[in-house]
Formats: structure tokens, sequence, C-alpha cells
């Protein structure tokens, strides 16, 4: 496990954790502490990039920060097998809790009056959020971060009518897009991340079109 890793994983997930127990408080808007979070996160980042920075080129590791990796090679072995094992991770804990999960997000409180413990699984969604962050945040940076998270799954609401169908469609399609950015990337020597971010764009556009055609409730 990199240096990185071993900061960004626990306060990623600390993040999460604070947002979803912040957000429940209604005192306090929910966009409003997205934007605190947010902000409050990336002054703090930049000002300890600052202070403790042991790199000649604060701008670039900055801009590899914030849009990812310029290239798929800069990735190490180690963040390769740790990305692997942590995808192995999520998909067994979503296949395992498949059910709860999607009750959990499809009625909170139907889900609740049922005796499903609403809040460890929402924690628990937060978590596998925050450590899917943390694993696409090396090539796409923590801007576009959420362009592979929210993409995917919007092009595959505009067919699919079923949660379920939703699912597979967006992982299918959060692959191909990834493939097919980092190919790209490689052979026109552009930035994986954008690259990656601009296939997802592209596919949604796509399944816009295909929306006025073609509804599936399956």
């Amino acid at each position: 496990m990199t240096n990185k890793m071993v900061i960004i994983l626990p306060v990623t997930i600390l993040s999460a954790i604070l947002l979803l127990r912040t957000g429940q408080n209604s005192k306090i808007n929910g966009d409003a502490v997205i934007a605190m979070i947010s902000v409050g996160a990336l002054a703090f980042g930049y000002l300890l990039m600052n202070i403790f920075s042991t790199s000649s080129n604060l701008s670039g590791d900055v801009c590899s920060t914030l849009f990812g990796s310029t290239s798929i090679l800069t990735l190490t072995k180690k963040e390769v097998w740790l990305c692997i094992i942590l995808s192995v991770v999520v998909l067994i804990i979503f296949i395992m809790f498949y059910n709860r999960i999607f009750a959990v997000t499809f009625d909170e409180n139907f889900a609740n009056a049922c005796g499903t413990e609403t809040k460890n699984y929402n924690l628990l969604i937060a978590v596998v959020v925050a450590v899917i962050i943390v694993l696409a945040m090396n090539l796409v940076g923590s801007l576009l971060i959420s362009a592979l998270v929210i993409f995917p799954a919007l092009s595959a609401m505009r067919v699919f009518g079923n949660f379920k169908s939703v699912t597979i469609c967006s992982a299918v399609i959060s692959v191909i897009c990834a493939l097919s950015g980092i190919l790209i990337a490689i052979l026109a020597g552009t930035p994986v991340g954008s690259t990656i971010v601009a296939a997802d764009v592209v596919t949604f556009i796509m399944f816009c079109i295909m929306e006025k055609y073609l509804k599936i409730n399956i």
C-alpha cells in the first residue's frame, strides 16, 4: 500500500461518514454540507501540500490530484493490486447485501419500518462509495471522480426502469468507458482521467438519444 493510500483512504471514509451524519441533521441542508466539506477539504489539502511538500513540482502534484494522472503508466504495481483487491471486496459486499441495499436506496422509510437497520446500511454504502472514490482518484482526480459515479447510472436510467437492470448496465458502461478511455489516452496521448470522463459523457448523450426510441422496464 502506498503512503498516499494510507492517508487518503481513511480520510475519505471519515469524510463520507461525516457527510452522512451531518446530512441527517435537519439544521444543515444536505447541499450545504457537501459544499462545506468539499471546499474545506480542498483548502486544507492544498494547505498541507504546501506545508509538507517534498516535491519540487508542487503545481504538477496539485494538477494530478485534482485531474488525475496524465498517463496510466504512472500507477505502480502496488496501486494496481490494491485497486484489484478493494474492487473485489466492494463487489462481494454489494452482492452479499444487495437486497438490503436495494431496500434502503429505494425506500428508506419502508425499509426502516420492516426492521432494516437503515443507518447501518447507509453507513455501509457511504464507506463503499468512499473506497470507490479513492480507487479511481489516481486516474481521474478528485474533481472528476463524481463523473465516474454519476454518469454510468444516469445513462442506464435513460433506458432501463428496473433497479437490478440499471445496476448491471451502469457497471457495464463503467467498465467499457474506462477501458475505452484508457485505450484512447494511450493511443492519443491525452490525460487518462479526462478521456474516461469524456467517454462517459458521450455515452450519456447516446443513451439520451436511445431513450426516445427505446425504454426497457426490465
